[in-house]
């Protein structure tokens, strides 16, 4: 539905009002806020603690209802503020273009119409008579389709020409103050069409933002919650692309800084999506928004089918599951999404105060799922234990932040591309965040995933902070050589089976002519693989680490097809793969043991 805004009313709209508004819904927040920590701790903790009967845990069972009702008060709440808070903010810059326009009007001496028209007086003189040139009425186009403004005067892209309008040369009037007054007309259309559109977004929001019938929050309440946060982030893209997307990394951890306390909350409360996944914002609140926003998350994919949401829908509460019982390391949950095959970034210790922090990306069919939280998020653990048995300070992140390629996708290294750049942007955040002096930092690729470092580690600058990579099960970085990594020959470690297919993978026209000798392609030598020389080789340049040579592939050894494949992480499976990567993302690289290059 349009908007019903006019020049009168963007005028005389308050905006003090709508902020006032949204600090009102700031402080229902912050009461429900403390009202539940109150239930939760002070009531229900220490009923639980101090009472043992039936009448007790039927109480507490009730009190754990009242905290639902007081989280979905400041949930809702939240999301109400934000949007009265953007709409306010987005709204002052056209209304500030609107007054100087009207400024300008008056010191004119023009006069503006109701309906945004300007009348402008006789100027000029006609050069046959010597009269001078009648005045005349003039309305603004603001070049907007769809807007309120003409239809008249468009070319064939439906966009405002003035060269088939009123001022076209062949049409342009002699009368001077025309051509003022259309300036002014025009300016008073866009500041009103401009606010429209922002008045119809955050509109649509509000609507949105009604509570369901009765005391009860179910899955259902929580569901529809999840909608209300995707409509207001919607709402506020614009707002929050100038408040903070817009930024690099480090912008956004010095805007985050400069945010008092209150106003943490309230953007953490509004936007969990966001700041949840928002790179340069620290470790701990990003944890805490996505802690927050995963109930909603999981109630609104509960009963759909399409894009995998069952998948995700598992991985998501497998997740869940971990977050709620104490691990050492602590876990922290620094990103997840449902949009393409699913995104989870989990670290296993803090990555803002450890010194040493380790950043893991997987390959070959990992997505969202109850295989991902059980096994792909085992390994950061794995990692992160090991590494802290050398120096406490470590921390060890599994970042899925990108599609990660199916069968049908693994020979190309499209996936590869379009991770790279998501890859960077996060690690340039954990460089920003960290707050060490000079801080370890470990870029870590398994399978494909060595191909998306490799191409993040190969575009200008390269990854972000990386001080060493590490390689693993590799079919190849993209790269015919270590020294492009961006590194050092020196700080390129990789770990490849004896046993591991994967990393003995033909090059592509070998393959062809294994596949196809009656066209005459010769079988390839030296050490090329599938994604460029082979990382393990002599000629390409990097420190072999010492590996097991794991299980036999397929029907050989009875345990999949490529178990080798999977276990540099595990020290029941491969324990000197595993003890060498510990030790490179403790800082100990000099200490590793290694074997021959290929």
């Amino acid at each position: 539905m349009a908007s019903g805004l006019t020049w009168q009313q963007l005028r005389d709209l308050k905006l003090s009002e709508l902020t006032d508004a949204a600090d009102g819904w700031a402080v229902l927040m912050r009461r429900a806020d403390v009202a539940r920590e109150r239930v939760d701790g002070d009531m229900s903790g220490k009923l639980t603690k101090t009472q043992e009967s039936e009448s007790a845990e039927s109480a507490v069972k009730r009190l754990k209802r009242l905290s639902e009702n007081y989280h979905y008060i400041q949930t809702e709440a939240g999301l109400i503020r934000g949007t009265l808070d953007g709409l306010a903010t987005e709204l002052a810059a056209p209304q500030r273009r609107l007054c100087d326009a009207l400024d300008d009007l008056t010191s004119l001496g023009y006069k503006v119409n109701g309906n945004g028209s300007i009348d402008y007086p006789a100027g000029g003189k006609n050069a046959m008579t010597g009269d001078a040139i009648p005045g005349g009425s003039v309305m603004g186009n603001n070049g907007l389709i769809g807007a309120g403004n003409p239809g008249q005067y468009r070319d064939a892209n439906g966009m405002y020409d003035p060269a088939l309008g009123p001022d076209a040369p062949q049409l342009r009037s002699p009368n001077p103050h025309r051509a003022r007054a259309q300036d002014v007309a025009d300016r008073i259309a866009h500041a009103l069409s401009e606010a429209c559109l922002i008045d119809e977004r955050y509109s649509s929001a509000l609507r949105e933002l009604k509570a369901v019938p009765g005391l009860t929050v179910d899955k259902k309440t929580w569901a529809n919650v999840a909608g209300d946060v995707t409509a207001v982030g919607n709402a506020a893209r614009e707002y929050l692309t100038d408040q903070v997307l817009d930024k690099s990394p480090a912008e956004r951890k010095e805007w985050w800084d400069h945010l008092s306390r209150e106003e943490r909350q309230e953007y953490i409360t509004a936007f969990p999506d966001v700041i949840g996944n928002l790179d340069g914002i620290p470790a701990t609140v990003r944890d805490e928004a996505n802690r927050a926003n995963l109930p909603l998350v999981i109630a609104s994919l509960e009963g759909q089918t399409a894009d995998g949401a069952q998948d995700k829908l598992a991985g998501l509460k497998g997740i869940q599951s971990k977050l709620s019982h104490d691990s050492k390391p602590p876990m922290y949950l620094l990103g997840f999404g449902t949009e393409g095959k699913g995104r989870a970034i989990i670290s296993y210790g803090n990555p803002d105060t450890s010194r040493n922090v380790s950043s893991y990306v997987p390959g070959l069919g990992t997505v969202l799922d109850k295989e991902f939280a059980e096994d792909t998020v085992r390994r950061a653990y794995r990692t992160a234990k090991g590494a802290q048995a050398l120096d406490p300070s470590s921390a060890s992140i599994v970042w899925l932040g990108y599609d990660a390629p199916g069968f049908k996708d693994v020979m190309w290294t499209t996936n590869a591309n379009k991770g790279a750049p998501a890859y960077n942007s996060f690690m340039d955040g954990i460089q920003a965040t960290n707050e060490n002096e000079d801080p370890h930092i470990t870029a870590i690729g398994h399978s494909y995933g060595s191909l998306t470092v490799g191409t993040a580690a190969r575009q200008e600058g390269g990854i972000p902070g990386a001080d060493d990579i590490v390689l693993l099960g590799s079919p190849g970085v993209g790269a015919d050589n270590a020294s492009e990594l961006n590194v050092g020959k020196g700080h390129v470690f990789v770990s490849s089976a004896e046993n591991d297919p994967v990393t003995k993978l033909p090059a592509k026209k070998d393959l062809l002519g294994v596949v196809s000798p009656i066209l005459g392609i010769a079988v390839a030598g030296g050490h090329d693989i599938w994604f460029g020389t082979d990382p393990a080789s002599r000629e390409f340049g990097a420190t072999r680490m010492e590996s097991d040579d794991g299980p036999l592939p397929l029907w050989l050894s009875g345990q999949g097809p490529t178990p080798a494949h999977s276990g540099y992480f595990d020290p029941d499976k491969n324990r000197s793969a595993a003890d060498n990567i510990a030790m490179i993302v403790a800082g100990r690289a000099d200490s590793i043991t290694t074997e021959a290059p290929r």
